[in-house]
């Protein structure tokens, strides 16, 4: 694919960015509106489980597609890819309670995983590592503008419309993206493989489940030290080792072992673990902020995050031209993640409207100068016959970093909010309810949790419908549960911060070698693996 005309490879790349703006959008439009759905169905305790279980599922999808997209070609996966995501979007609409909601999320979550991965072991065949910065720079920018359009769409449409429409309304671009992908890319005859390595693919399966599920439940359904959650960490161990054992014996491993020799490959999955814990747990309680603490209607919450978005689609478009024209890359990392430790800083301490605009435009800053760096080094360092794989392994452990983030910092926040909602209905400063009716002091501490501060509606309706001498009581009783939720998620973004700085150090020893103008490479079996070597016969290349 690396020798078609550059016509036919621009027409790939929109058939292949109209694939990835559909996954995204379906997803960002969800994520203004997602406290609103779950309250609506009654979930607030599964409301991590609706965003683990998309991760999930689309992380166990990304591997094992990531290795079968190497042997079969990227083709038949995008459109499989594209068609369960579709299935899922229509099904998830059509929810009638949390838990058909989680199932058909996962779903979603499965055909996520594959256009993913897909979609960027794609832009690999079809450009070398010095180009790729560029176009890795124009995808990244279609998650910003997904990321621009889809909250203040979904804010505006759980405001206005039924909330299934926001599963139902970019359907249409589904299906022209199923059709572009179908005409434009072409189907590539890849070279026979022996076998497929069900074994280690189903091993694989049962260390990332318990694993996921142990953090998922840890410090919040079970204690950390229970048996539950031991049990499930055992077997994550176990599972792992039987699964470390089968790669190095099959001959065609789901994951090949010798990628993890590579200094730049392990350096950059391990950063993109931990830029993920950090990034993702916390961001996804940022609605829960600007939606919780500051009282904003879902339609205008899309409006705050919008700059984050904004400014991360110029900073990652103009990084990608710079790789690309610079032949470097690390440089962006170092400056890149220090801004977003920035960016959520400035969370930690944030209490209005004008800190939230500006934690988002300098933390979407830092991300687009430092996210498109590591899985683009990952790709330069590997064999092209593992592009794939390598890929998926990138967005692997990004996916377990970000799965565990949202695990972990569930459990902080939970934790942080006991505490913080019992000291603020039993402080001095907190409402009286001793000289109101009993009835009506019920009907107002039923409001006294984080869940009904999600929905601005009904508690304007409630409000109303009091009498007036018990309106300013519960007024004040909502904004004491706002600043105990306030705090609690000072918690939880102080906590992102710690683990971005943990990122930043390990930035220092990641080895940088020229960006390949070829995808010609020496297998990893012929080809030396230590970076020395591996950036000498980049050099040669490059000559």
């Amino acid at each position: 694919m690396e020798h078609l005309s550059d016509k036919r490879k621009l027409s790939i790349m929109i058939a292949i960015m109209a694939a990835m703006l559909f996954a995204a959008i379906n997803q960002t439009i969800t994520s203004t509106a997602m406290p609103r759905i779950i309250a609506i169905l009654d979930g607030m305790d599964y409301y991590t489980w609706t965003i683990n279980i998309y991760l999930l599922t689309s992380t166990i999808a990304t591997v094992l597609v990531g290795k079968l997209s190497d042997m079969f070609g990227r083709k038949p996966f995008l459109l499989a890819g594209i068609l369960l995501f579709m299935v899922g979007a229509f099904l998830t609409g059509t929810s009638t309670d949390v838990y058909q909601f989680i199932i058909y999320r996962g779903i979603q979550g499965i055909g996520a995983g594959i256009i993913q991965s897909t979609a960027f072991t794609a832009v690999g065949d079809l450009f070398p590592p010095r180009e790729r910065g560029k176009w890795m720079g124009i995808m990244m920018a279609v998650f910003g503008f997904s990321s621009v359009l889809g909250p203040t769409l979904g804010g505006y449409l759980i405001d206005h419309l039924d909330w299934h429409w926001l599963f139902w309304i970019f359907l249409p671009l589904g299906i022209v993206a199923f059709v572009m992908i179908l005409a434009l890319f072409p189907k590539v005859q890849r070279g026979k493989s022996t076998s497929i390595d069900y074994l280690g693919s189903l091993f694989m399966t049962t260390t990332i489940v318990p694993l996921l599920l142990a953090f998922t439940w840890a410090g919040t359904t079970y204690p950390w030290g229970s048996w539950q959650i031991l049990s499930l960490l055992a077997g994550t161990v176990v599972s792992a080792l039987i699964f470390i054992f089968i790669e190095s014996q099959v001959e065609n491993p789901i994951l090949p072992l010798y990628l993890f020799k590579n200094n730049i490959v392990t350096i950059s999955n391990i950063i993109g673990f931990i830029m993920n814990f950090g990034m993702m747990g916390a961001m996804i309680y940022l609605s829960f902020f600007v939606q919780g603490v500051l009282g904003i209607s879902a339609t205008y919450a899309g409006y705050v995050t919008m700059p984050m978005s904004i400014v991360m689609v110029v900073a990652s478009a103009v990084t990608g031209q710079r790789m690309a024209k610079k032949g470097k890359y690390k440089r962006y990392a170092l400056i890149g993640i220090p801004i977003m430790i920035a960016g959520m800083l400035i969370m930690v301490f944030m209490n209005n409207v004008p800190m939230a605009v500006l934690s988002m435009a300098v933390f979407g800053l830092g991300l687009g100068l430092g996210m498109p760096v590591f899985s683009l080094a990952t790709q330069n360092a590997v064999s092209h016959k593992d592009l794939g794989v390598a890929t998926a392994s990138s967005q692997l452990f990004r996916n377990l970093g970000g799965t565990i983030g949202i695990a972990v910092m569930g459990t902080v926040m939970a934790n942080n909010l006991s505490k913080n909602l019992k000291d603020a209905l039993q402080s001095p400063s907190a409402p009286d309810f001793s000289t109101m009716d009993p009835k009506l002091s019920e009907q107002m501490l039923a409001f006294a949790n984080p869940q009904a501060l999600m929905n601005k509606p009904l508690l304007e309706k409630t409000q109303a419908s009091l009498p007036t001498d018990a309106q300013p009581v519960f007024v004040q009783m909502v904004d004491s549960i706002r600043d105990a939720l306030g705090q609690s998620l000072s918690s939880v973004f102080l906590t992102g911060m710690i683990v971005l700085c943990i990122a930043f150090v390990l930035v220092f020893f990641l080895k940088e070698i020229p960006l390949r103008t070829s995808n010609e490479m020496p297998s990893p079996e012929e080809a030396p693996q230590d970076n020395k070597d591996n950036g000498s016969e980049l050099a040669l290349d490059k000559a």
